[in-house]
């Protein structure tokens, strides 16, 4: 259904992390670590400056991939997982792209799903590597019914 969309990618959009949303976001998931939120321990920190939690990149905007238009509900967030060369600084702007990297099928108790695997990448402005994560969207038989329409 999706396969002849795996290897495509989004172009890559500009991402800055800003204090306030990482200080929302720390609130949000319960980790109010002063590396996060407290100015004077980022300044003390090995980075000089506060990071942003791990699973932060979930906020960043990654684009849009011609071809892909899936609804925005009725789909299940399957797994994800994150690799990091090195944590999101605050203030840095982050260029962030998304890649399909394989779509496959399974028949379950409710008919028949889909499997998206997605790359998300974080990069900074010279192009290196900040984190890659992957994702999978489960496409549930009455979504996949829809875009069969």
């Amino acid at each position: 259904m999706l396969k002849d969309l795996i290897g495509k990618a989004s172009i890559k959009v500009k991402n800055t992390v800003e204090r306030g949303a990482v200080k929302k976001f720390a609130e949000a998931i319960g980790d109010m670590h002063p590396i996060y939120i407290d100015e004077e321990t980022g300044k003390r920190s090995r980075y000089q400056v506060n990071i942003a939690p791990p699973t932060y990149p979930r906020v960043f905007d990654y684009g849009h991939i011609d071809g892909l238009k899936l609804p925005n509900k009725g789909l299940i967030h399957g797994e994800e997982a994150y690799h990091y060369e090195r944590p999101l600084l605050v203030g840095e702007d982050v260029y962030c792209y998304t890649k399909i990297t394989q779509y496959y099928e399974k028949n379950g108790a409710h008919g028949e799903m889909g499997f998206l695997v997605l790359e998300n990448n974080g990069e900074d402005r010279n192009g290196r590597t900040i984190f890659t994560s992957k994702s999978v969207v489960i496409i549930t038989e009455a979504v996949r019914r829809l875009l069969k329409l």
